[in-house]
């Protein structure tokens, strides 16, 4: 058993200074098989921690009903076995560019702004959460025998608020559920922000990407003493659909690193492994100074352009930054784990079964519902996937323009079952007028709720109306389908087709022959938008606006002969057929 400490100048293990060099591996963002991989390319990097999130939404799909928490347990045993410790940080919310924060839709849904805050609505499903989500970690602190040594208390709070109740509040909630080792905080190194985000009693941090020497003189004007620690080091940065591919030099980020180095300070590499965000569960940020502007989804790749990339490869920055960490190991610095078995030969497919999206929301769909007025995504228990809104223009009229306001994110629009155009927030008006009596169906894919700034919490799909001219459309049908539902079993009862003739929105289904399975790339020449599945699995989901361009396959997910391959094209068509293609 050790203990872990906060002193005056440096974190003590068992009353001996010791610096953390951490990197950011969220388990969630993954695949277990691969696990332990990317742990030794950390440990070979230099690193003598990790740090994870937890996504409280990844556990919860409805109240009261929790998955795989245990999930947990084992990536920090799998930590305890590479030799490292760990940091966690369970939010509640935890920002990641991670759907709506890690914060469920079904509490966002009817609260709103009062999320994080000292709202006994919003703290009563936190202290559940925390109840059942805590003993994973609390049984594997440092003083039980176990990895954990820090834990942090929400995340980078002073950039959304300052109801310090709510965050005292969440420390002392942290305390009985038997957080024995240090707390922390962490925030942009400015006064406001480590003003509203700070705690009394609690360590601060300062998340940055260059300046450290700057930074940690902030953060020394509101923390005279304690440890120094960057708790995200910037190191790279994420992309969004439709932008131009984030990368920052390796010589650039290895010197900021140094920088944080020659401080005293301890550092959390943020990304050192990115992943993927797999089964849609990308989150969005809305542009502009203030994080208020259009909306801007994050791509389903987490590369982050970090030193261990998404498939778990050395980078350029990985040598880089190993040539820095080393001087500060105890010892040399271990050898690079054997790599993951990569696909042997690239492979090809057709899609053959087709089934309209009418026919899958029939079998895969929820209830639907008859309401005045569109309701949201979080009215209809949906949290990824899309809905279905159907409404009828009165008749006899003359043809009007058909807009929605407050539609969030992105509307595939069919008038009497042929299409008529694509809406989102910035084109929100058919280019054609619609004459009644007519029937409209607007298929609405949420393209990831906001994980940072003021705008989060806020609800998907038709937020607002359908107008035809001035006048709002009443009697509106809505259908959810949600990405969950698409299970081997569940899928199975499609009335799939021939594909030979179909080129527009639906699910396809077609079959990968592969020889020597391992990690690979799939492309989808010819889609559009949607999402992929490989055996059940949920890849995440492909765009043509780029920049991502393919999607990671895992090798655990791939198996020798004949794969099934499902394709839910939202937009155009997929019959271009599917490829796999070695890394």
């Amino acid at each position: 058993m050790s203990t872990f400490a906060v002193g005056d100048e440096d974190f003590l293990l068992d009353g001996r200074p010791v610096r953390l060099l951490s990197g950011a591996l969220h388990y969630f963002r993954v695949h277990e098989g691969q696990w332990e991989h990317r742990l030794g390319m950390l440990r070979a990097m230099g690193l003598n921690c990790v740090e994870t999130y937890v996504p409280w939404n990844l556990y919860a799909p409805e109240p009261g009903r929790y998955g795989d928490v245990e999930a947990l347990g084992r990536f920090l045993d799998a930590v305890a076995r590479a030799g490292m410790r760990a940091i966690v940080r369970p939010g509640p919310y935890i920002c990641a560019e991670w759907e709506n924060g890690g914060l469920p839709h079904w509490l966002t849904g009817p609260l709103g702004r009062r999320v994080r805050t000292l709202d006994p609505e919003f703290l009563g499903p936190v202290e559940a959460w925390f109840r059942r989500l805590l003993p994973q970690v609390v049984e594997r602190q440092v003083d039980r025998g176990g990895p954990v040594v820090l834990v942090q208390v929400e995340n980078e709070y002073g950039s959304y608020g300052s109801d310090q109740g709510y965050l005292e509040w969440l420390a002392e909630l942290l305390r009985q559920c038997g957080v024995s080792v240090p707390l922390f905080t962490s925030d942009g190194p400015e006064d406001h922000m480590l003003t509203g985000g700070s705690v009394p009693g609690v360590l601060a941090t300062a998340n940055f990407g260059s300046g450290a020497r700057e930074g940690f003189a902030v953060l020394r004007r509101h923390q005279p003493s304690g440890p120094l620690m960057c708790m995200e080091f910037w190191c790279g940065w994420f992309d969004h659909w439709g932008t131009e591919h984030a990368v920052r030099g390796a010589e650039d980020a290895a010197d900021a690193l140094r920088e944080i180095l020659e401080c005293g300070a301890s550092v959390n590499v943020y990304m050192a492994h990115g992943g993927t965000n797999f089964a849609g569960w990308a989150g969005a940020n809305r542009a502009g100074e203030l994080h208020d502007g259009p909306l801007r989804a994050t791509v389903t790749s987490y590369d982050y352009d970090a030193p261990v990339d998404e498939a778990g490869r050395p980078t350029e920055k990985f040598w880089r930054f190993r040539e820095v960490l080393a001087a500060y190991a105890e010892g040399p610095l271990p050898e690079l784990p054997e790599p993951p078995a990569r696909l042997a030969a690239p492979a090809s497919g057709v899609l053959d079964g087709w089934a309209s999206l009418g026919r899958v929301l029939g079998v895969l769909g929820g209830e639907e519902t008859v309401t005045p007025v569109p309701p949201t995504f979080e009215e209809l228990g949906v949290d990824r996937g899309l809905v279905r809104y159907r409404l009828t223009v009165p008749g006899p009229r003359q043809p009007y323009p058909l807009s929605v306001t407050g539609l969030r994110d992105r509307a595939v629009v069919y008038v009497d079952g042929l299409p008529a155009g694509v809406l989102d927030a910035e084109e929100a008006v058919l280019a054609e007028p619609v004459a009644g009596p007519a029937v409209v169906d607007l298929w609405v894919e949420s393209l990831g709720r906001v994980n940072y700034g003021p705008r989060q919490a806020e609800p998907k799909g038709i937020t607002g109306g359908v107008r035809h001219e001035r006048q709002y459309l009443h009697g509106v049908r809505a259908r959810g389908l949600r990405l969950d539902a698409f299970e081997p079993m569940a899928v199975e009862k499609v009335p799939f087709e021939s594909a030979a003739d179909r080129s527009g929105p639906g699910l396809y289904r077609g079959t990968l022959e592969v020889a020597g399975a391992g990690d690979a790339v799939l492309r989808l020449p010819g889609a559009t938008r949607g999402f992929v599945w490989v055996n059940g699995f949920c890849l995440g989901r492909y765009w043509a606006v780029g920049p991502q361009e393919s999607l990671f396959v895992p090798g655990p997910v791939l198996r020798e002969g004949a794969n099934e391959v499902w394709v839910l094209e939202l937009e155009g068509g997929a019959g271009g057929g599917v490829a796999l293609d070695a890394l």
